[in-house]
């Protein structure tokens, strides 16, 4: 009987699923985790959130781990043929900063025309550096940055709608407009506008899915938790960024 060389052996055994003392399953165990990667179709879109230099360990609101995003997004942003950023840009003297509150201190709330407002510390000013794209951010398919926060008495988390719930930012016209039906959200922070951007996707229509490691939460008061709650229920996915890259 002939011989195989051993590399020619090697490679037939894998394709014939021989096991060669490992399993069948150890042989296939790799082919199958490739094709069970997600693979983002021409109608889905990626949705980079608020990844700006005030919500890094430097900023002027600093995430947690804000920066470990960075890289995981710039990965992800290459098997994605459509992609959007958002940009917090807010005015001097917004509303939603506590320093625009007499007696008021960061971190409490206070009761604006639509409702409760977490007050912050002032944060993205627009055209300062704190408000500026992280400089590694590095998402050369965006096609559109949405940029909100800039009614200086109403706050914006939600990539889709402002904080009154009323005024919309344009997005979702934009993504159906193109065809756009699924949307994966990363960003800062997890349970503030990440997590708004993906409940008012999913109540827009979109299938929405939030990839976890490529966010981080400020998780103020039990805010992340509770954002994960309310996102599962509404049939948020909760993925990660290995699922895809």
């Amino acid at each position: 009987m002939k011989l195989l060389p051993r590399r020619q052996f090697i490679r037939n055994a894998a394709l014939t699923g021989v096991s060669l003392g490992l399993g069948t399953s150890a042989i296939w165990s790799t082919n199958l985790w490739a094709a069970n990667k997600l693979k983002p179709s021409a109608n889905a879109a990626l949705i980079a959130v608020d990844v700006q230099n005030c919500f890094v360990s430097s900023g002027t609101l600093p995430v947690p781990k804000g920066e470990e995003v960075v890289p995981i997004i710039n990965a992800l942003g290459r098997v994605f043929d459509n992609v959007v950023i958002t940009q917090d840009w807010h005015t001097a003297g917004h509303a939603s900063f506590a320093s625009s509150h007499v007696g008021k201190k960061p971190f409490e709330t206070t009761q604006l025309s639509y409702g409760q407002q977490v007050l912050w510390p002032d944060h993205c000013v627009q055209g300062t550096q704190d408000a500026e794209l992280h400089s590694d951010l590095k998402l050369p398919k965006a096609q559109v940055v949405i940029r909100k926060g800039y009614n200086p008495q109403v706050d914006s988390y939600s990539a889709f709608k402002e904080a009154d719930r009323k005024s919309t930012t344009g997005l979702a016209a934009y993504l159906q407009a193109r065809g756009i039906d699924t949307v994966y959200v990363a960003g800062l922070a997890t349970d503030f506008c990440v997590a708004w951007t993906a409940l008012d996707a999913r109540a827009l229509g979109f299938e929405t899915l939030v990839i976890e490691d490529a966010c981080r939460a400020i998780d103020l008061n039990g805010s992340l938790a509770a954002a994960w709650k309310e996102m599962t229920a509404k049939g948020v996915k909760r993925i990660q960024s290995s699922d895809l890259i």
